[in-house]
């Protein structure tokens, strides 16, 4: 885990250094690629993937380890020759998952979140889930131990084989040549987060497009179909720790809702978008291209409030990587749970819901426990400085929320005096 934690110290400030290059070629180009809330939100869900994966919030049915002990047929060193043959060996194992997460109504659920960004830039690129807290694709990697890849090979090259990925969910690179027959490109990308009938559920290639070429799920992006992104049901919030668990919710109520025990099973193994009999309804036609996009609250101030809010939560995720050896695992769960309903609280305000609030105050909480535990076993380090950081932060952060959201209040009391005084008048 440490190992994993200096990556992403360096990783993470690499990340927002290449969406900003993005953000400036796309403003010198008078391009619009970004909305602010939308990237808070894309940031933020990687802040809440980061969490989970630090705390190791995941259940192992099969480790690779154990297929490799008990499967492998022959042993080998590693060498050039078995990283190459683990790296394609991943990248297949990648198509078949990312293809059955899209094909699958209860997996949808594992990855809605990278796709409910209605635009497409680096920033979405991290938008990755918290909800697929079960390894439920081990089986695709029994080749792999068969042949005998060790285990460390590929604990090596699964974070390259996942950090490789990053590059491509951009607008701003158009095709190119050659390489678009061989590995995934932007242009093949921007198909497959595109809502438009022609381009869904095609080019699920991580790397290597010839699996979609192979596997017949490949499409040309059209200079006639510009693609419009997001979801076909649009996700209507910028939380992303709901957008995680939204596809689930629908399932569960259509489960308990439909009449036909069948279906009651049916629908969580169906293809994805399938409901039972008696809950259907007959589905108008989808405008995409004239779909107004989600906004959020629309007051002063909550752009800046929104960005005070992600850049200091993301120098508290350093803090917590850099430190990572000085924390038990009670300490580490404590920052986790700081951090995490912090990502709840302010993106709940930037939808304008009251629920911000009560988040918040959790929030406080835990910061005043986690302050009062600072030298004991549950925080062996006890740093006055990062006391007094937190602490200040954490009191800021709650007048700073609480001022926004009685101007959120302030606008729906008048927005609704409003509404009324024009109804008097029609009347």
């Amino acid at each position: 885990m440490e190992t994993y934690a200096a990556v992403l110290v360096y990783a993470i400030p690499g990340f927002f250094l290449l969406i900003i290059a993005e953000a400036w070629a796309a403003s010198r180009g008078k391009i619009k690629i970004n909305r602010d809330l939308d990237t808070i939100s894309s940031l933020s869900s990687g802040i809440t993937n980061t969490i989970k994966n630090i705390l190791g919030l995941s259940i192992i049915i099969v480790s690779y380890d154990w297929m490799v002990d008990h499967f492998s047929v022959w042993s080998w060193e590693a060498n050039w020759f078995i990283y190459v043959l683990a790296f394609i060996g991943i990248d297949f194992a990648a198509y078949w998952s990312h293809r059955f997460n899209h094909e699958v109504n209860l997996f949808w659920n594992r990855h809605i979140v990278h796709h409910s960004s209605e635009e497409f830039n680096l920033s979405c690129a991290l938008r990755q889930p918290i909800s697929n807290v079960i390894s439920i694709y081990f089986f695709l990697y029994i080749p792999l131990a068969i042949i005998g890849v060790p285990a460390g090979v590929i604990a090596l090259l699964a974070p390259l084989h996942l950090f490789a990925q990053f590059w491509y969910h951009t607008r701003l690179i158009d095709k190119m040549g050659w390489l678009e027959h061989i590995i995934v490109t932007p242009s093949h990308h921007r198909v497959h987060h595109a809502i438009n009938d022609e381009y869904i559920d095609k080019n699920y290639a991580a790397i290597f497009i010839l699996w979609d070429k192979w596997f017949g799920t490949f499409q040309e992006e059209k200079e006639n179909v510009p693609a419009v992104f997001g979801t076909k049901t649009p996700v209507r919030t910028w939380n992303p720790i709901l957008i995680n668990f939204l596809h689930l919710w629908g399932l569960i109520k259509d489960a308990w809702k439909t009449n036909y025990w069948k279906d009651k099973f049916l629908v969580w193994i169906k293809p994805t978008g399938w409901r039972p009999r008696d809950l259907r309804v007959k589905a108008e036609p989808i405008d995409v291209y004239n779909r107004p996009k989600y906004e959020g609250v629309n007051i002063p101030y909550i752009k800046v409030y929104a960005w005070f809010q992600l850049i200091a939560h993301n120098l508290i995720l350093i803090w917590v990587l850099l430190e990572i050896s000085s924390f038990t695992y009670g300490g580490l769960l404590a920052m986790g749970l700081y951090l995490f309903f912090g990502v709840f609280a302010y993106t709940s305000l930037m939808d304008g819901h009251l629920i911000s609030i009560p988040s918040e105050c959790i929030k406080v909480c835990i910061a005043v426990a986690f302050i009062f535990m600072a030298g004991t076993h549950i925080w062996p380090m006890d740093h006055t400085i990062s006391k007094l950081l937190i602490s200040f932060y954490t009191l800021f952060s709650l007048l700073f929320t609480g001022y926004m959201y009685q101007r959120i209040q302030n606008l729906a009391f008048q927005t609704g005096t409003e509404m009324m005084k024009a109804n008097v008048e029609s009347n």
